[in-house]
């Protein structure tokens, strides 16, 4: 028996979307992060990017667990000496909302080129419209 090795005209890629409306943020990023790997598939191959493409819908509407909205800090440097901007969870899902979840995935992707490749199938929305009816992806409950 010979063991197949998927090659780049092989690869099919499909279309989902998540509903994160009331859903655990930690959650749905996992579930995201892995079908962005492609890893729910038989073809799995850590050196090749088998994954999907997602839509992630409502993220205005995700849900922190305990007491991280108002623990939470989500940090980035502006590159100038003394740059360190702080912004915390409330503040974030107030202005941005969809970069609370994208940080969330792109730190459960490979930290590689891969991983970079994989982060680029991912889309992620503040309210319920996406302009990406023509893919007809397929809807997933969120975990």
């Amino acid at each position: 028996m010979r063991t197949e090795f998927p090659s780049k005209p092989g690869i099919t890629r499909a279309w989902h979307v998540i509903d994160a409306n009331g859903a655990v943020l930690g959650r749905v990023a996992s579930h995201a992060a892995k079908l962005l790997m492609g890893k729910h598939k038989t073809t799995w191959v850590p050196s090749i990017d088998t994954g999907d493409h997602v839509i992630i819908v409502n993220a205005a509407k995700i849900r922190l667990t305990g007491g991280k909205e108002g623990q939470k800090v989500y940090r980035r440097h502006t590159g100038y000496p003394g740059g360190l901007v702080e912004t915390g969870a409330r503040r974030m899902r107030e202005t941005r909302p969809e970069r609370m979840i994208e940080l969330a995935i792109s730190g459960m992707l490979p930290k590689t080129k891969l991983g970079k490749q994989m982060y680029r199938k991912l889309k992620v929305y503040a309210g319920e419209q996406h302009p990406h009816e023509a893919q007809k992806p397929v809807a997933i409950a969120a975990v």
